[in-house]
């Protein structure tokens, strides 16, 4: 069985438990995906299937050769699997595979930021607003020593591009999945903005 599976962020609500309890929820359009290629330890060196998400007209050859019957699918991702009871290509998965209640792990892009200061960046506290400063409000102070090590080290945090970024979202319960709808249901929320791509997963390494 395949692990994970394609979908987009539609937006954030919330939802009462039978309790009465709230709970904040994503929305996630995943699926339909399907099969597009099972690599195999004796031809790639590995078990892994490959699932391929939303249809376009704008592939081109090479795209369209390696999918060959199947729909014109533009996301691929690779999931590894196990050698045994693998699926083939061309089959079909969906929000069927996660049951209310499994932990599981979204993957996304962050919200790109643009170009941000240390006090947004990393969260630093900024320097005094008295005794003769100015201008020094949201800067970072001394970024290294004199003579030794006479060189910024590396890692340093300072201003720059914020955002974008390739984020993973561990252990997240699934309220509800519906099939009929591709519609699945994550406590919690999801990297990335609204109809942003993210990899669903069966999370590895639950709490």
């Amino acid at each position: 069985m395949v692990p994970g599976i394609l979908g987009r962020k539609r937006g954030m609500t919330t939802i009462f438990s039978p309790e009465g309890t709230a709970i904040p929820v994503t929305v996630l359009e995943a699926g339909p995906c399907y099969v597009t290629q099972v690599r195999t330890p004796e031809r790639e060196g590995y078990s892994a299937v490959q699932i391929g998400f939303e249809e376009s007209k704008r592939l081109n050859k090479p795209e369209r050769g390696h999918l060959k019957t199947l729909p014109a699918l533009q996301h691929l991702r690779e999931f590894r699997v196990g050698t045994e009871g693998a699926p083939a290509v061309g089959d079909k998965v969906d929000v069927g595979i996660f049951e209310p209640g499994e932990l599981v792990d979204v993957i996304g892009t962050s919200k790109g930021k643009g170009f941000a200061g240390v006090v947004k960046r990393h969260h630093f506290r900024g320097g005094p607003k008295t005794h003769g400063q100015a201008d020094r409000h949201r800067a970072p102070g001394s970024i290294g020593a004199t003579t030794t090590p006479g060189r910024v080290l590396k890692g340093m945090r300072m201003a720059g591009h914020m955002g974008s970024r390739r984020v993973t979202v561990k252990n997240l319960r699934v309220v509800r999945a519906e099939p009929e709808r591709n519609l699945l249901l994550v406590e919690g929320a999801v990297p990335g903005p609204k109809t942003a791509l993210v990899v669903i997963r069966k999370t590895a390494r639950a709490k």
